[in-house]
């Protein structure tokens, strides 16, 4: 008979620049004992578990989950013991037991840096898409999305910014290491 194990939900806002602060947050709950199950939108839900049970890792697919390319890519790493819990849009949470030693998805400053760039293109689209409805909004009877669009715009073009900035620091070290 399988025991049920106390189950815990957690809400946390991270931002897509803050993929970092968010794995080292969910590999924290690990250490405790909470094992992280399913995510939503804001939303973690964890398992009691053995403490430093699994290695969590995050990563930004280029195509959605359930698109080809992305599967075949997500059964490969099964095969290599790491585990999908879940996803928000192109966004893809994994964990690997910690018994099974180190844990990395980027090898290379190269892989690191496509994986940044992937991030910064996505955040300049979501940027980009609120200029239009910012200037569209301007003569309109609501001004409170046109302080919504701007907020949305400022929002995501600092993590721009902020990735812009890892980027430049990979592509440093990386003609330090030449």
């Amino acid at each position: 008979m399988e025991t049920i194990k106390p189950k815990l939900r957690k809400y946390r806002l991270f931002f897509v620049w803050q993929h970092e602060e968010e794995e080292q947050w969910l590999n924290e709950m690990s250490a405790q004992g909470y094992q992280l199950v399913k995510v939503g939108f804001c939303s973690y839900l964890f398992e009691q578990g053995s403490p430093n049970e699994y290695i969590y890792r995050l990563e930004l697919l280029d195509q959605l989950p359930s698109h080809p390319d992305s599967l075949a890519y997500l059964r490969f790493l099964e095969e290599t013991g790491i585990e999908h819990i879940g996803s928000m849009l192109r966004w893809v949470y994994y964990r690997k037991k910690a018994d099974q030693g180190a844990f990395d998805l980027y090898s290379d400053i190269d892989s690191k840096i496509r994986h940044f760039n992937r991030m910064r293109g996505m955040l300049l689209l979501v940027s980009i898409v609120n200029v239009p409805l910012f200037i569209s909004n301007l003569s309109g009877d609501m001004p409170v999305f046109n302080i919504v669009f701007l907020l949305i715009f400022v929002l995501f073009l600092t993590g721009v910014l902020k990735i812009s900035g890892k980027i430049r620091k990979l592509e440093k070290e990386k003609r330090l290491r030449e």
